[in-house]
């Protein structure tokens, strides 16, 4: 296998969603190399089968992301293709011999309501979503709101809607499944601060494969892979992913600076520690990540909010 003859093989989750993200990037590919012929490979990962446990009980050990990994690493495809939110930001939990080789732009990172918008919903409303980040930031903006955990893919969790006030979903997904229509809100980064990677896609190949780099990299979309690294290496420095109610979000600018905002939370949302930095353009984002998370985790307090969530930082 591989991109040699004019072919390459990309590896996939099977939900549409993720079937969607691959075609997105089979599309980019073929838009800057004339004839190119791409086959999907699909992948069950173990979060995928785990549907059975809350989602914070998977994130940040690459449960949505582990099988697809493989795929390319024992040949059977020459690229994979992640939603960004799923891969460990941590490097300790990075997997030997990839490379994230390309970031396409972003789609909508924020998060939206699904059934009613924030202030439609009624006291002691119940709002379903697996994310302790979501649970914790509406908290903050609504205490008297209640949190039930809802899994699926987003045609399931938008089938369940009915039962709840509200669910909340990544407006991206709604966007890309073509259910625009769905969202009752759309919340901006101010209110709900989105998930690391939240509407990027990361696409990963092999360290030692230098054609499939080469034919990846036009697919690079340089402000977003540098916002990318910003979000990642906070999440890194907090030691974490998905199960930790926290958030990162960095845009460019027209003069190639960053502007970046986080979040660290209680699952309560009783205590929200928020914080934000302008990165200049020469400066590395991924190191202007993790400094910004080590601002929050000390004068910021972070240390004793991680303690009570009974979790270190990184070392």
């Amino acid at each position: 296998m591989g991109s040699v003859g004019g072919r390459i093989a990309i590896a996939t989750r099977g939900s549409p969603l993720a079937r969607w993200q691959a075609g997105h990037v089979a599309a980019l590919l073929r838009a800057v190399h004339a004839g190119l012929g791409v086959d999907l490979v699909v992948v069950e990962t173990f979060g995928d089968r785990a549907l059975d446990r809350h989602i914070w009980e998977l994130g940040g050990q690459g449960a949505f992301v582990k099988e697809v990994q493989a795929a390319v690493l024992d040949g059977r495809a020459d690229v994979a293709v992640h939603s960004a939110k799923d891969l460990p930001s941590n490097p300790a939990l990075a997997t030997p011999g990839l490379v994230i080789a390309a970031v396409p732009e972003r789609g909508d990172p924020r998060d939206a309501l699904v059934g009613r918008a924030l202030e439609q919903v009624p006291p002691g409303g119940v709002i379903a979503t697996g994310s302790t980040r979501r649970r914790a930031q509406l908290a903050d903006v609504r205490p008297d709101l209640t949190f039930i955990g809802l899994r699926g893919n987003i045609d399931t969790r938008l089938a369940a809607a009915p039962r709840f006030s509200a669910i909340v979903v990544a407006a991206t997904a709604l966007a890309r499944l073509d259910h625009h229509g769905y969202a009752a809100e759309v919340l901006s980064p101010e209110t709900m601060v989105p998930q690391v990677g939240q509407g990027a896609l990361a696409v990963e190949c092999r360290v030692d494969d230098p054609a499939t780099r080469a034919l990846l990299a036009p697919v690079d979309h340089l402000p977003t892979h540098r916002a990318l690294a910003a979000e990642r290496g906070f999440l890194a420095t907090l030691g974490g992913g998905c199960e930790l109610p926290a958030g990162a979000y960095a845009v460019e600018g027209a003069d190639g600076q960053l502007w970046m905002r986080a979040v660290l939370a209680t699952l309560d949302g009783r205590q929200v520690l928020r914080d934000q930095v302008v990165v200049p353009a020469a400066d590395d984002p991924a190191q202007a990540g993790r400094h910004l998370g080590e601002r929050l985790l000390s004068s910021g307090g972070g240390h004793l909010l991680l303690a009570e969530l009974g979790r270190a930082p990184a070392p």
